[in-house]
C-alpha cells in the first residue's frame, strides 16, 4: 500500500521561488570583479535567473546542455546557479586555478556548450578558446562598459547585454527530480579530473542538511561570508541552503586576502562564514600585523565552517579566544556534495573543559543523517566505533556520487553500494568521525602507521611556524620516517630544536619527526590542500639524521 501524499518533484527553481516569494528583500552583497559593492534581494536574483533562462533559451539551449562558467563568488554566478539549472540544463562550475590544460580537458570532456567567465579570466579564456571544441559562444560576466577593448574571444557576448534583452516571465518547467543539475570535476592530483554529477534531488535533500542545527545550522538570522568558492563543490552547499532558509549571503569575489576578508566581515555583521584554513590563516596574518583592530567589537563571528584541509588546533583555539567564534569542523568530498560529518557537540560536551572541548572539535565531526559511513581493513571487514581502531572510510547515500561522468574511473563502488573516499579515520561512538590520513599520504613506519594530519596540526601550534606539511621519507631499518616541513611566519625564524622540544608530548615518542626542514613555501592544489605527491617527489632522495645509525 502506497501512502497518499503528492508527489511533487525536489526541483533547484522550487528554492529560488521560495526565496523570492518568502524572503525576497533579504540581501545578497557582493563585492563585484570590477570593484564595488552590489547589493539586492532574493526576489531580485529570481527575476534576473528567469531572463538568464529566456535568454539561454533563445541561444537554443536544451536541456542536459553544460554550460561551463569561470567565476568568482559573485551575484551573477548566483543567477547562474539557479538559471542555468532550474531550466533543466547542467551548470558546470570549472576550477579556475587549474593549470590551463586542465581546464581545457574538462571543457571538452562536459561539452560545454556555452562558457561565462569574469573579467579576472579575459586572458586566460582568449588562450584557451581556440581549443574548446564544443563551445558555442563566450559570455563575459560584466557590463558594456566593462567590456574590454581588442578581445580576440570569438563570439563574445556581454552578459548584462545578453539578459537585460530579456523577459522575466519565465515559467520554470517541471521535470523528474533525478535530472542532472550539475557538474563538479575532482581537482585531479592524480590523472584527469573525473566529473561528479549531481541530481536536483541530491541538492534539495543536501540542503536541508545544512540548514538543520546539526548540519551547518543555517537560518535565517545568519549573516554568511561565503569565502568557500562556487566552483568548489557547490560552495558546499551554502548557496542552495540559503535560498531555503532566507539567510543573507556576503560573497567577495576575487578578493581572499585578509584585510577583504576581515573588512567584510566587519562591514556586513557576519556571524557565519565558510572557508578552507589557508584563508584563516591569511585573515590572522593581517591582524596581526594590525594590532590596533578592536576584533572584539569588529568581528561578530559565531560559527566558522572550516573544511577542505584539516583546521589546525591552533587555529580552532585562535577563534575560541580571540574571536569568540566556534569552529564547526567539517569533512566531505566532492563525491559526497559535499558534507558527510559536521563538528557540532553534544548536549554532554558543553560542560567540558575548554582543552577538552576542542579535543572533540579537533575531530572532522559527527556524521550527519543522509550519509552511511563505516571504516574497514584491508580485507573489507567493518571495524569497531570505539574511536580506537582506524581504517579506510567508506560511505553511502542519497547524495553520494555512484559513478563519475561518462563512466571515467569504471566501476567505484563495491557491490554493497559503498564508496572508498580514500581517507584514514577512526569512528567513535557518538559518531564522531576524526582522520588520521588520506590513504595515500599516511607514513608506515615498521609496521605502524603514522598520522601526518596529527604532526602537522601539532606543529602550527609552535608559536613561529605559520604553515606546516608532513610526509614519509625513505629509511632502510623503519621503511619510512616523518620529515616535517614548515613555513615561519613573516619576521620570524623556526628553531628547530625549540620545535622539536614544543611536539614531544604532543605526539607519540615514535611519531616525532627525524628530520625538520624550513622552506618559503608550499605547494597546495587548486582547492587549498596540500599537494603531497609533488612534496614527495621533490624529497625523494632525501636522507634523514637517523637513516645511517638505524640502516
Amino acid at each position: 500500500m502506497l501512502g497518499l501524499i503528492q508527489d511533487r518533484p525536489l526541483l533547484i527553481s522550487s528554492l529560488i521561488e521560495y526565496a523570492a516569494l518568502y524572503h525576497g528583500d533579504t540581501e545578497i552583497v557582493t563585492r563585484t570583479v570590477e570593484g564595488p559593492i552590489h547589493r539586492y534581494g532574493y526576489r531580485q536574483l529570481r527575476d534576473r535567473a528567469k531572463q538568464l533562462a529566456n535568454a539561454l533559451t533563445k541561444l537554443g539551449v536544451k536541456p542536459g546542455d553544460r554550460i561551463g562558467t569561470l567565476a568568482w563568488n559573485t551575484y551573477r554566478h548566483m543567477e547562474l546557479y539557479y538559471g542555468v539549472s532550474g531550466m533543466g540544463a547542467v551548470l558546470h562550475t570549472i576550477n579556475p586555478r587549474l593549470f590551463p590544460e586542465q581546464i581545457d580537458y574538462i571543457a571538452n570532456h562536459a561539452e560545454d556548450q556555452y562558457l561565462f567567465f569574469d573579467l579576472t579570466f579575459a586572458p586566460l579564456v582568449e588562450k584557451l578558446a581556440p581549443l574548446l571544441k564544443t563551445v558555442k559562444g563566450f559570455v563575459l560576466m560584466t557590463d558594456k562598459a566593462h567590456m574590454p577593448a581588442g578581445c580576440t574571444i570569438p563570439n563574445l557576448v556581454c552578459y548584462e547585454e545578453l539578459i537585460g534583452a530579456e523577459s522575466t516571465d519565465y515559467t520554470w518547467p517541471d521535470f523528474d527530480e533525478l535530472t542532472a543539475s550539475s557538474l563538479c570535476y575532482t581537482s585531479g592530483t592524480t590523472g584527469n579530473p573525473k566529473g561528479v554529477l549531481y541530481s536536483h534531488r541530491s541538492t534539495l535533500l543536501h540542503s536541508f542538511c545544512v540548514c538543520t542545527r546539526d548540519g551547518l545550522g543555517l537560518s535565517s538570522y545568519d549573516s554568511a561570508l561565503v569565502i568557500v568558492p562556487l566552483f568548489h563543490a557547490n560552495a558546499w552547499g551554502v548557496p542552495y541552503g540559503a535560498a531555503m532558509c532566507g539567510a543573507k549571503l556576503v560573497l567577495p569575489g576575487p578578493a581572499l586576502d585578509g584585510k577583504s576578508v576581515y573588512e567584510l566581515l566587519r562591514d556586513e555583521k557576519c556571524n557565519f562564514s565558510l572557508g578552507v584554513p589557508t584563508v584563516w590563516l591569511a585573515m590572522f596574518q593581517y591582524v596581526d600585523q594590525n594590532p590596533s583592530l578592536d576584533v572584539k567589537k569588529d568581528i561578530l563571528l559565531q560559527r566558522v565552517v572550516i573544511g577542505g584541509s584539516a583546521a589546525p588546533r591552533a587555529m580552532i583555539e585562535r577563534f575560541d579566544k580571540q574571536f569568540s567564534s566556534y569552529v564547526i569542523h567539517a569533512w566531505g568530498m566532492t563525491e559526497m556534495s559535499p558534507l558527510g560529518t559536521t563538528g557540532n557537540l553534544l548536549p554532554k560536551h558543553m560542560t567540558l573543559p575548554a582543552d577538552q572541548r576542542i579535543d572533540v572539535q579537533q575531530k572532522q565531526g559527527r556524521v550527519v543523517y543522509g550519509v552511511e559511513i563505516k571504516i574497514t581493513d584491508d580485507a573489507g571487514q567493518e571495524l569497531a566505533r570505539d574511536g580506537k581502531a582506524f581504517g579506510d572510510v567508506k560511505v553511502r547515500g542519497p547524495w553520494i556520487t555512484k559513478g563519475y561522468f561518462k563512466g571515467e574511473g569504471g566501476k567505484v563502488l563495491d557491490d554493497d553500494g559503498w564508496f572508498t573516499t580514500g581517507d584514514v579515520a577512526t569512528l567513535d561512538p557518538d559518531g564522531y568521525m576524526q582522520i588520521t590520513d588520506r590513504s595515500k599520504d599516511v607514513i608506515k613506519s615498521g609496521g605502524e602507521w603514522i598520522s601526518s594530519i596529527d604532526l602537522e596540526n601539532a606543529a602550527v601550534g609552535f608559536p613561529a611556524v605559520h604553515e606546516a606539511a608532513v610526509i614519509g621519507v625513505f629509511h632502510a631499518k623503519w621503511q619510512e620516517r616523518p620529515l616535517l616541513l614548515v613555513i615561519p611566519k613573516p619576521g620570524q625564524t623556526v628553531d628547530k630544536a625549540a620545535l622539536m622540544t614544543f611536539l614531544e608530548g604532543k605526539v607519540a615518542k615514535w611519531w616525532l619527526p627525524d628530520d625538520i626542514v624550513v622552506v618559503d613555501e608550499l605547494p597546495h592544489t587548486a582547492t587549498g590542500k596540500l599537494l603531497k605527491i609533488k612534496l614527495r617527489e621533490q624529497f625523494k632522495d632525501y636522507k634523514l639524521p637517523t637513516a645511517g645509525a638505524a640502516a
